[in-house]
């Protein structure tokens, strides 16, 4: 599956991932991954452990490597700028284009 394909499919099987901002970072990006780093940032409680089942059973045949931050966490960090992120939502349209 191409990165964009990816994104779709969980965008399309994770309705929780509305509630978090989303991003994919690393090789599969490029094409080149064998892996698919996805960063989520929002708060704990509910929707997380909801959205984190959800995950579960969308990527059952996805090598996929997920990341969970809380927003401080990731402004103090500023991960998705340091790692070049990409919201999953931008990666779904670009490979649309």
């Amino acid at each position: 599956m191409t990165a964009g394909e990816i994104a779709a499919h969980l965008l399309g099987s994770c309705r929780s991932l509305k509630q978090f901002d989303a991003y994919m970072f690393g090789s599969t990006l490029r094409g080149i991954g064998e892996d698919v780093d996805i960063l989520v940032v929002g708060s704990s409680g509910d929707a997380l452990s909801q959205l984190k089942q959800e995950l579960q059973a969308a990527g059952e045949f996805l090598p996929l490597h997920i990341l969970y931050m809380l927003p401080s966490e990731e402004r103090r960090t500023n991960f998705v700028t340091r790692e070049k992120c990409v919201q999953l939502g931008l990666v779904m349209v670009a490979a649309e284009i």
